[in-house]
């Protein structure tokens, strides 16, 4: 499941106790864990000065982690934090990123230079993003989005490895339609038929789903449903439709707001993990 978890150090939020409690999960317990500390590119005093203080910092998160210093890969560097975290992802081929966030929408992220909206928006790797408006509990009730397109078949895969893992764990799915469709005659509705496969899926991975219908707009109903079912984790997908030229450009749209995924992560009641799907996926 997670092997090399990258841990962006943002010194805000609750991205230790998150970390703590994913920890608790056997499978996780066992993955390679890397703290990476930023130094800004305009310091006061010099690299060597910063870093040092950079370490000092670092070793202090490590044991409050109740990490062993000798399993914990410490990285610090220089340069722009969202550029930067992006980066050490990617030579570290890390298969989740954590980052904690102030929980700023619409113009905020942009005008205050949010890093953790910047990787939210261009990491193609999974990222747990924790809020620091949010009280962590130990994770137990998981939520997964259920679309139906195909879109969120890695998302339903990795809440199952999670929930597997997890005694007493549960994993319930949510299917937003924009509108109630009533099923035909003797038949069953769309989003019947999506649940649906969606339990099968889930059950060849040894999980039982509880599935949830709603009818709205999506984002907002995804969320009342975290909120109504008390999520401890919201496991949720995207895909990145834009062309390649302009994949490593940040997308406005969602910068102000206005993408599902945005939305939920900015008004989620838990904490929310986006799996980025693979293109071609329709």
């Amino acid at each position: 499941m997670f092997r090399n978890v990258l841990i962006a150090d943002s010194g805000k939020g609750h991205v230790e106790e998150m970390v703590r409690m994913l920890r608790d999960i056997p499978t996780v317990r066992q993955a390679r864990f890397n703290l990476l500390h930023v130094v800004p590119e305009q310091v006061g005093e010099s690299f060597t000065e910063h870093s040092q203080k950079a370490a000092g910092i670092a070793a202090e998160a490590v044991l409050r982690l109740g990490l062993n210093p000798g399993e914990v890969n410490t990285i610090i560097r220089q340069g722009d934090a969202k550029q930067t975290v992006l980066k050490v992802a990617d030579e570290l081929n890390s298969d989740l990123i954590v980052m904690g966030s102030r929980g700023m929408n619409r113009l905020q992220a942009i005008l205050s230079n949010s890093a953790s909206q910047y990787v939210f928006q261009l990491s193609t790797r999974p990222m747990l993003l924790v809020r620091e408006d949010l009280y962590i509990r130990r994770i137990n009730r998981v939520m997964v989005t259920i679309d139906g397109t195909g879109v969120g078949d890695n998302a339903l895969k990795l809440a199952c490895e999670l929930v597997r893992d997890i005694p007493g764990g549960t994993l319930t799915g949510v299917h937003v339609s924009r509108q109630e469709i009533t099923p035909s005659r003797g038949g069953k509705s769309p989003a019947e038929e999506v649940l649906g496969k969606a339990t099968q899926r889930a059950r060849a991975f040894g999980v039982e789903l509880t599935t949830v219908q709603r009818s709205g707009d999506v984002a907002r109903m995804v969320c009342a449903a975290a909120e109504e079912l008390k999520a401890d984790l919201l496991v949720i997908a995207s895909q990145d439709r834009r062309p390649v030229v302009a994949r490593g450009l940040v997308d406005i749209d969602r910068l102000l707001g206005s993408s599902v995924s945005d939305y939920i992560r900015v008004h989620a009641p838990a904490p929310v993990l986006l799996v980025r799907e693979p293109e071609g996926r329709s």
